[in-house]
This record gives structure tokens, sequence and C-alpha cells, in this order.
């Protein structure tokens, strides 16, 4: 089965979100999710940062219930070289997330809520929601506070993501 077969079902707070991915334009990125997403390593995370308007990111292992990391800090224990394409940050766009060094990324993704063309080249998208649209809203639109980097994004409710799942496009 090639990548492009298989989509991404998350299982959030608010309901199902399914994303399908571009393994022509950011192979690394692609595996690597598909890969973490088997194995589990996404299943009882959070979205621990959400800026309206914005985007919602997540897969920190670090919002595990029990964990002791900061969230936004964790990663696999290994970092994937940037993959910079042109598909443009719009909303729904599944994007890397990373730190200032552009090849940082390794677990943590972000999902677009609007167009965000300044991310363009600049961040690793790598897929895109095609079902969920109205759980990505809800998501986007939940009450944050400030967090420790002072920037209004911190949900004030868990924003849970109970499961990642791979599945074959053809069975949602």
């Amino acid at each position: 089965m090639s990548d492009s077969e298989e989509v991404a079902v998350l299982d959030t707070l608010h309901g199902k979100i399914v994303l399908e991915f571009w393994p022509d334009v950011a192979p690394k990125h692609v595996e690597n999710f598909i890969k973490l997403s088997k194995e589990g390593f996404y299943n009882e995370t959070a979205f621990h940062r959400i800026v309206k308007g914005f985007m919602i990111q997540g897969g920190c292992p670090h919002t595990k219930e029990g964990a002791t990391g900061m969230p936004g800090t964790g990663d696999p224990g290994y970092k994937i070289d940037a993959e910079f394409n042109n598909k443009p940050h719009v909303r729904g766009v599944l994007s890397a997330a990373r730190a200032a060094d552009p090849n940082s990324a390794g677990c943590q993704f972000f999902i677009c809520l609007e167009d965000a063309p300044f991310l363009n080249n600049q961040y690793t998208a790598f897929g895109k929601l095609i079902q969920g649209d109205e759980v990505l809203t809800l998501l986007g639109n939940m009450e944050t506070k400030m967090g420790s980097g002072g920037e209004k994004s911190t949900p004030t409710t868990r924003a849970s993501v109970n499961s990642v799942t791979i599945v074959t496009k053809d069975s949602i």
C-alpha cells in the first residue's frame, strides 16, 4: 500500500479529523507521521497550542497525561530535515512544527485554521484536511489563556487527541 492511499484519522475531543498526505513533496515527513501514528505515539496527546485565526498545534509527547516535560518541547528522539515545497499554507493544511532550525522537526505538527502565506517555503507542508472541517473550527475556537511563552494560546480545557489511526482512503 502506498502512502498516498493512506490517510490519518484523528479522534479528537470534538470529533474526527481526516488528513490526507502529500508523499510526492514531503516523503520523509509523511513516512514519519505514519510510522509514529502506527506505533501509537500520538494516542492520548493533546493540541497544546491554539492560536485563533492561525493554527492548532499538537503531537508533543509531553501532552500525555502524567508526562513531565513542558508541552511543546517534546520530540521522538530524532529530527527530520525540512522538505520545503510549493504547497501553500491554507486552511486545513497539515505542516511540521519545528524550532528555529529548519531541520528540527520531529513529531509535532500543526493544522492551519486560515491562510498563512508567510509560512510558505518556511515550514514543511505534508498533507491536508479532507474531512472534519467543523471539528477543526471547534478546536480552533477553544478558549485559551496565556502560556509560559507569553502567548495566549494554551487551551483552558484539554484539547484531547484520543488516537491517530492510519487507514486506507477507501475505508473512510
